[in-house]
C-alpha cells in the first residue's frame, strides 16, 4: 500500500446554515444573484478545470505564459524562505511555475473546495516533497482563521485568476485589505486581472461551442435542488453570457424560458427568473 504525501489540511468551510442564508438572500433581491464561490462543488470544479483547457478560454494559457516568461524575474523580487499563500487555488496547476521558480519554505493553497482542495494539494505534495503544505479549506472572501505553523520570512499571496472581478468594488476593497494584513507590510501581492479586449473573443470564452461554460453555470442549480432541497426545472433555463459595456465586464446569467415559483429551503421564490452568477472584469 503506497502512503499519501504528509500535508496539513485545515477546515474552515462555512456550513450549510451560511449557504443557505446566501442563497436565500441572492434569489429575495430584486436583481436574483448567486455568488460564484458556491459553482465550486466537487462537479463544478472539475468542469471549470475542463474549461481552462476549452480553445476558446484564453485567460488560463495566457496567465501560463506570463509565468514561464517572468517566472525568473518574479523569484528574484520575492527572494528565499517566502510563505506562498494561493487564494482560490482550485486544480493548483499554475502555481506549479513559481513553486519551481521560487521554491518557498511553505505553500499554502486556500479555497472553497474541500474534495478538490486536498486532492490537488495531496498531488503537490507528492510532486514536491520538500515543500511543507497547509491546505486551507476556507471561503477566502469572508473572515481567515490562519492555523499556526506556517514558516517562511516573505508572506506573499498569488491571486492568479480574474476571480477578483466576480466581486463589489466594496468587496474587492475588503479583500485586498485582509491580504494586505496577511501578508504584513514586508509581503506582496501577485494578482491577475484581464484586460479589455474585443468582444468576440470575451464573449466567445464563456460560449463555447462544447457548452461546458453552460454545464458549470447550470450545475449550480442542480447543487441547490440536492443540498437544500429546492425545486429548479434545469431544462426550462438557459445559458446566457455577454460583454457589459456599461460595467466593462462579462456576465453571466441564468433565464428561466416561463414563470417558476422555485422552493428552496423551505421558501418560495417567485419568478419570472434571471439569476445573475458571476462577472468577470
Amino acid at each position: 500500500m503506497t502512503n499519501l504525501p504528509l500535508i496539513h489540511f485545515h477546515d474552515f468551510h462555512p456550513d450549510l446554515s451560511d449557504f443557505r442564508a446566501d442563497i436565500l438572500a441572492g434569489l429575495k433581491a430584486e436583481q436574483k444573484h448567486l455568488a460564484p464561490k458556491y459553482f465550486y462543488d466537487p462537479e463544478g470544479s472539475l468542469l471549470f478545470d475542463r474549461i481552462c483547457e476549452l480553445p476558446e478560454y484564453y485567460p488560463t494559457r495566457t496567465k501560463i505564459a506570463l509565468l514561464k516568461q517572468y517566472g525568473a524575474q518574479i523569484a528574484e523580487v520575492i527572494g528565499p524562505d517566502a510563505l506562498l499563500f494561493e487564494l482560490g487555488s482550485g486544480s493548483s496547476s499554475k502555481i506549479r511555475l513559481l513553486l519551481d521558480a521560487i521554491r518557498p519554505s511553505c505553500y499554502v493553497p486556500m479555497d472553497i473546495s474541500k474534495i478538490h482542495l486536498f486532492q490537488s494539494a495531496t498531488s503537490i505534495a507528492k510532486d514536491y516533497p520538500w515543500l511543507d503544505v497547509h491546505a486551507i479549506c476556507v471561503d477566502y472572501a469572508g473572515p481567515w482563521n490562519l492555523p499556526s505553523g506556517l514558516t517562511g520570512k516573505n508572506r506573499i499571496a498569488f491571486f492568479p485568476g480574474s476571480s477578483i472581478g466576480n466581486l463589489t468594488s466594496e468587496e474587492a476593497l475588503d479583500l485586498l485589505r485582509r491580504i494586505a494584513q496577511l501578508v504584513g507590510n514586508d509581503g506582496g501581492l501577485l494578482i491577475g486581472v484581464d484586460l479589455i479586449k474585443d468582444v468576440g473573443v470575451l464573449e466567445a470564452a464563456y460560449n463555447d461551442q462544447q457548452k461546458v461554460t453552460e454545464a458549470f453555470n447550470k450545475n449550480l442549480l442542480l447543487r441547490l435542488n440536492r443540498e437544500l432541497g429546492a425545486n429548479f426545472q434545469i431544462e426550462r433555463f438557459q445559458h446566457r453570457a455577454f460583454y457589459n459595456r456599461d460595467l466593462e465586464r462579462i456576465e453571466m446569467h441564468l433565464a428561466s424560458e416561463e414563470e417558476q415559483v422555485i422552493e428552496i429551503a423551505d421558501e418560495l421564490i417567485d419568478s419570472p427568473i434571471q439569476i445573475s452568477g458571476k462577472s468577470t472584469k
